[in-house]
């Protein structure tokens, strides 16, 4: 075995305070699984604008107490460095909510003793919370940053890190250069300290039950009791996550009665044991809910991913194998920028309405009929939160924000509520939710949106295909001449980002890009057409054509 990555293990070992990583790093020496050893100790779990995110194991390369550790002390001497963040205060002050995922608990305490040792003021949420509160305690509980353990809808054996900003920030996720300027205090502190010699201290505090009642008070809030609403048969799944005690009190709250649950589904579980990969959009994510919506003949279905900051929503539909259709994310987009951008001029207030540059531009046309401004950003909510005077903004990875003024991140429990409330108002006035997407594509056209994916070994990989079709991009399909765009030369209106972009006479429209968090080739397809039926025709052409220029 080579000596010098086996002096990597040995060392990484001896600081290592978790047991079971220890013997992860032991069986692999005692095995001489160099392979193993490589893929932990040869490369550094990146740093980036979506914090940390990795398979739970030993070694740099992996998630676990070392790494958190060292990525919490970095943080920490970033903030101290940058008083701006401080909101007024004589040091700053953290936040840190974790999820039910495997050893999140732990991170979280961990992260919390490294800040309360480096002489910053900590509030460690007292038990399992979504990512939006703890988006929502940045922005309105005045902290200078918040730190969310969770890897959101990823893989079981994942967990991650993710990272808000407050102050100049306005509560949102990190962006250039503060991500890397982070990454080089993480790496300062990983060269130049063990675990052991991290300054730690339990001298923080544990509590938040008050910004929890906060949050569920502002965003009740979002909706109101004065309009007629038919009763909804409803059923919600937190597919193992931390959604339901939010989403059940919020719709107390907010007088709406509480949705059923899917049973199996409801508690926290870090082993996710009914879903194989649990995100809402994966196929046989929603399994577990259609049977038990078919029981109890639900109107409505509701699913949060395990950190609650996505929402799917499906509907009953014969037309279907399960009985039930679920709405795109994109379809959802459209249905909830409506709806919060007629109750912004019901208010009387303007602003704007934005999504990804991946998303339906459907969107746009809701904007300019309501005399709204509207614009487009990367993919990611670090950057859709982040644009002025937003109403509403989403992603088509089923991520909404309906409250930016107090929660600058997606969403998924005010998303539920805003759909739930919208849908019981549609029953009593003999309409359904299918039947208001229809009415709102008559008016601001008929958009199909898809997606193909590829998951690959690495990023890397996902990388190499995008540059290699940019290095021969097509000039035709279809018989028609391809408009090409480069998007990591940037623009005047968005930032270089890895990914291309091809437009075609009629229309449509592809962007193809490596995933920021997962091994990944994404491409994003768009038809606009005269009638549902034939954009949905329209994207079925493109979707093989796309799947032949991959592959």
């Amino acid at each position: 075995m080579n000596s010098e990555l086996l002096a990597k293990a040995l060392a990484w070992q001896e600081q290592d305070p978790d047991p079971v990583t220890r013997a992860e790093v032991q069986n692999l020496i005692d095995t001489e699984d160099e392979a193993g050893l490589r893929a932990r100790f040869d490369y550094r779990l990146a740093f980036g604008t979506a914090g940390l995110r990795g398979e739970l194991g030993a070694g740099p390369n992996r998630m676990n107490r070392v790494l958190v550790a060292q990525a919490a002390a970095g943080i920490a001497n970033w903030l101290l460095a940058h008083p701006a963040y401080w909101e007024g205060k004589e040091k700053p002050a953290v936040v840190i909510g974790f999820d039910g995922r495997i050893n999140s608990d732990v991170f979280a305490r961990d992260s919390a003793a490294v800040f309360a040792g480096a002489g910053i003021d900590v509030l460690l949420f007292d038990g399992t919370v979504p990512t939006p509160l703890v988006a929502f305690s940045v922005k309105q509980g005045g902290f200078s940053a918040g730190i969310m353990v969770t890897a959101s809808h990823n893989p079981p054996r994942d967990n991650g890190y993710k990272v808000y900003l407050g102050g100049p920030n306005g509560g949102s996720q990190i962006i250039p250069p503060v991500d890397s300027e982070m990454a080089d205090q993480i790496e300062s502190v990983a060269t130049s300290k063990s675990f052991a010699t991290i300054p730690m201290s339990d001298q923080f505090k544990v509590g938040g039950s008050e910004l929890q009642e906060d949050y569920l008070r502002i965003t009740a809030g979002l909706i109101s009791n004065e309009r007629d609403r038919a009763p909804l048969s409803t059923i919600y799944t937190a597919m193992h996550g931390v959604g339901w005690p939010a989403v059940s009190h919020l719709f107390e709250y907010a007088g709406l009665p509480r949705p059923a649950v899917v049973r199996s589904q409801i508690e926290p579980d870090g082993t996710f044991p009914t879903v194989a990969f649990p995100n809402p959009e994966e196929p046989g994510a929603l399994d577990a809910s259609f049977e038990e919506a078919r029981l109890i003949k639900a109107q409505l279905i509701l699913a949060n991913d395990p950190d609650a900051d996505r929402l799917a929503v499906a509907v009953p539909n014969h037309n279907y194998t399960s009985g039930y259709r679920i709405f795109t994310g994109d379809e959802l987009g459209l249905i909830l920028g409506a709806e919060m951008g007629k109750l912004a001029a019901e208010r009387g207030e303007t602003g704007t309405l934005a999504c990804s540059i991946v998303s339906s531009s459907a969107l746009q046309g809701v904007a300019l009929f309501m005399g709204l401004d509207f614009t487009q950003t990367l993919t990611g909510f670090k950057w859709i939160s982040k644009v002025p005077n937003l109403i509403f903004g989403y992603e088509e990875a089923l991520g909404y924000c309906v409250d930016p003024k107090h929660t600058p991140d997606k969403d998924g429990i005010s998303a539920a509520l805003v759909i739930a409330d919208l849908a019981a108002r549609l029953a009593a006035m003999g309409l359904t939710l299918e039947q208001h997407l229809v009415n709102l594509g008559e008016l601001f056209g008929h958009f199909a949106t898809g997606q193909v994916s590829v998951r690959l070994e690495n990023i890397d990989l996902a990388k190499a295909t995008v540059a290699k079709l940019r290095q021969n991009p097509p000039t035709e399909m279809f018989g028609m001449a391809v408009e090409y765009t480069d998007l990591s030369l940037g623009s005047e209106l968005l930032p270089p980002t890895d990914g291309l972009r091809f437009d075609l006479a009629d229309g449509r429209r592809i962007i193809i890009r490596p995933s920021g968090t997962e091994p990944k080739l994404k491409c994003y397809l768009q038809v606009i057409g005269d009638s549902e039926s034939h954009a949905k025709a329209g994207l079925e052409e493109l979707t093989k054509e796309v799947k032949r220029l991959i592959s």
